[in-house]
């Protein structure tokens, strides 16, 4: 076990690394310069001189990626005028839009886009192994083909449309639902999950569509086993076979999917959070990619990356756990 974790620590160690260049590579080979987008209109050459230097820009490429690492382990000093401020480690640098450091706005966003992920998975969940233990035990029946066109129904449908149609039917013509607004959980939770259910159930259709087909799947394929036939002969009621054998074998793969998704819902959330407006790492990303704020989608696209690289190695610790017949190599 503690020789798996340091060889996925290594490996995380070295994907983060190379994203981060990736994401360098990418932004110089862009036509725009954030300086001139910083310095603003009017800006003679000698302001756009100060602007570079105060950005760091002037620096040869190596050297500034240097110097960003160099942040991530021990701090970093960003010059200020006359004086000098103090970034500690980790530090991703300060946005070259609101002059706020990265790492601050990475943690005011992420709550919106947990709260975001983590409801939208329960949801999925709860609705996709329904869906799918239903499908499964009704099969090549009237049920099992309905659940099946749905799920090929939520495959199809893009994130957008479904956010488009629930706004239009709940907030504008039924009128039911506010238009959502992020309100804090320790504020008021009614009101955090009544703003958060149109985003959650628009991010939740694809991955209810995913996990119903892989549980309607995996039940089937349990319930052909011998162990099954040999217990139904034996007498054994067929509800306590369906929950205490049939389904603990089925849900195995979900083990390894459901924390695999719930890192890529919130890197995916981009699209949600934008159309409703909330104001999660997705929509900083936007705003970033658009302004060529480059501290901050190079924050982002670590702290995603980061976040993969969790999922996948606690996905295999899961499923070992759960399978005694899986051994961590």
């Amino acid at each position: 076990m503690i020789g798996y974790l340091a060889r996925r620590i290594l490996g995380a160690a070295f994907v983060l690394l190379a994203l981060s260049a990736i994401v360098y590579a990418l932004f110089y080979l862009a036509p725009s310069d954030p300086a001139i987008l910083t310095c603003g209109k009017g800006c003679t050459p000698e302001r756009l001189a100060d602007v570079r230097a105060a950005m760091g820009l002037d620096d040869p490429v190596l050297t500034q990626y240097l110097h960003f690492l160099q942040g991530l382990f021990t701090g970093r000093d960003y010059p200020a005028g006359p004086d000098v401020r103090h970034c500690p480690a980790p530090c991703l640098g300060y946005s070259f839009e609101t002059d706020q450091p990265v790492t601050a706005l990475l943690l005011d966003r992420l709550p919106v886009s947990f709260s975001l992920a983590i409801g939208a998975e329960i949801l999925s969940l709860a609705a996709g192994i329904g869906a799918g233990v239903l499908s499964g035990l009704r099969r090549f029946r009237v049920l099992d083909r309905i659940v099946n066109g749905l799920i090929l129904a939520g495959y199809a449908v893009p994130v957008f449309l479904v956010g488009l149609l629930l706004l239009l039917l709940f907030c504008v013509h039924l009128q039911w639902l506010p238009f959502p607004s992020y309100v804090k959980f320790t504020v008021d939770p009614l009101l955090w999950a009544q703003n958060l259910l149109l985003p959650w159930i628009s991010l939740a259709v694809i991955q209810t569509a995913a996990y119903a087909r892989l549980t309607r799947a995996g039940l089937q394929d349990a319930l052909a086993e011998d162990h099954i036939r040999t217990a139904r002969a034996y007498g054994i009621p067929e509800r306590r076979i369906l929950w205490r054998r049939a389904l603990r074998g089925a849900m195995l793969p979900l083990v390894t999917l459901t924390a695999v998704d719930l890192a890529q819902i919130m890197t995916a959330a981009v699209l949600t959070e934008t159309m409703f407006g909330l104001p999660g790492v997705g929509q900083l990303l936007v705003g970033a990619v658009n302004q060529i704020d480059l501290p901050v989608v190079v924050g982002v696209t670590l702290l995603t990356g980061l976040l993969i690289v969790v999922a996948n190695a606690a996905a295999d610790l899961l499923y070992a756990a759960v399978d005694p017949r899986v051994q961590l190599r």
